[in-house]
């Protein structure tokens, strides 16, 4: 055993430290393995701590269907086979946007009304809902949903590749800000009503009823509670999966600070992709001898960037890392101390 598998603190330990951890994100560069390791996490939580769980892929690429063999996309959640308390969802934001551009509609219409200004609204419908991040906005509500509605006791949220999760946890802030600013806005023009109006009881009546200000506060309101819990260390905590390589740890190192500076909890790091230190050396190719101390001195940086965050060491699997028990082995090796 080495000192540096010896360092490592499992993430079932982890787990067990956090009875009401119930949001675990994971991320890090693209190609490192995310979703096949939030699914072994995902396995852990459902079938050894017993746990009703949900995966749920945030990646626009989804590629959970493949991993479990079974049709996901379109779908809505679904029961996985052979398991007894996981299912899985690949995030459907098509449904999400056409509410959006229908409820833009609905809030222009209503401004056009008071306004008196017969204009076409679909152009700027259409300048509205093109926008970069919109898409963010539409997968952040989605996965507000989520998060609020108390279905499962643990929702495993396998994330896009770094860039686009930065932007989709941008928008928990920006969001809040953008729906904080229109709230006020609204609140002062519905005042200014009621001063100009010579029949003040009926425009307090209209201020009360006012769709747009009421559905903004929900929606305020929705978004705040979000909030809350991305940024409650008890409830949530986000993991980055690594390979032992220069650029991947480069980039979860940053990662890391950016996802601090949202003030969510950081949960940990995984190093994927490990070859086993057991390999008989004489019957072994020079390369993989090579490799295996190529990734040692990884291993060690790893540690070294990251002191006390490392969850744990997941092996190279033979196969293409498919299928239930493929999973289950990404699950037994988050539990184990050493590899």
């Amino acid at each position: 055993m080495s000192s540096i598998a010896e360092q490592v603190l499992p993430f079932s330990d982890f787990l067990s430290s956090k009875p009401n951890l119930r949001y675990l994100f994971f991320g890090g560069k693209g190609g490192v393995g995310k979703t096949v390791v939030a699914a072994g996490a995902a396995y852990y939580l459902a079938e050894k701590m017993g746990k009703k769980t949900l995966l749920s892929s945030t990646n626009p690429v989804h590629s959970l269907s493949n991993l479990f063999g079974i049709d996901i996309w379109g779908k809505g959640i679904t029961k996985i086979p052979n398991t007894r308390n996981l299912s899985a969802i690949e995030m459907d934001i098509t449904r999400t946007i056409e509410k959006y551009k229908s409820d833009i509609a609905d809030r222009m219409r209503h401004f056009l009304k008071y306004a008196d200004m017969p204009v076409n609204i679909d152009p700027f419908v259409d300048i509205a809902t093109t926008n970069p991040a919109f898409e963010e906005s539409a997968m952040f509500d989605d996965i507000t949903n989520l998060m609020l509605s108390k279905e499962f006791e643990a929702i495993v949220f396998d994330t896009a590749p770094v860039a686009h999760t930065y932007r989709l946890l941008g928008m928990s802030r920006m969001y809040d800000m953008w729906l904080h600013k229109m709230v006020k806005s609204r609140e002062e023009t519905l005042s200014l009503r009621v001063k100009l109006s010579f029949r003040k009881e009926k425009v307090m009546q209209e201020l009360k009823k006012d769709p747009l200000l009421g559905q903004l506060l929900e929606t305020r309101k929705r978004t705040e509670e979000a909030r809350k819990l991305l940024t409650d260390s008890e409830s949530t905590a986000f993991f980055f999966v690594t390979l032992p390589l220069a650029l991947p740890i480069a980039v979860i190192e940053r990662f890391v600070v950016w996802v601090r500076a949202f003030n969510i909890p950081v949960g940990g790091v995984i190093v994927n992709s490990l070859l086993p230190k057991t390999l008989d050396q004489q019957v072994t190719s020079p390369y993989v001898i090579n490799k295996i101390a190529e990734q040692e001195a990884y291993l060690k940086t790893i540690h070294e960037k990251f002191p006390g965050l490392v969850r744990g060491h997941v092996p190279s699997l033979e196969g293409e890392g498919v299928g239930i028990e493929m999973i289950a082995k990404i699950a037994d090796a988050l539990e184990r101390r050493n590899m």
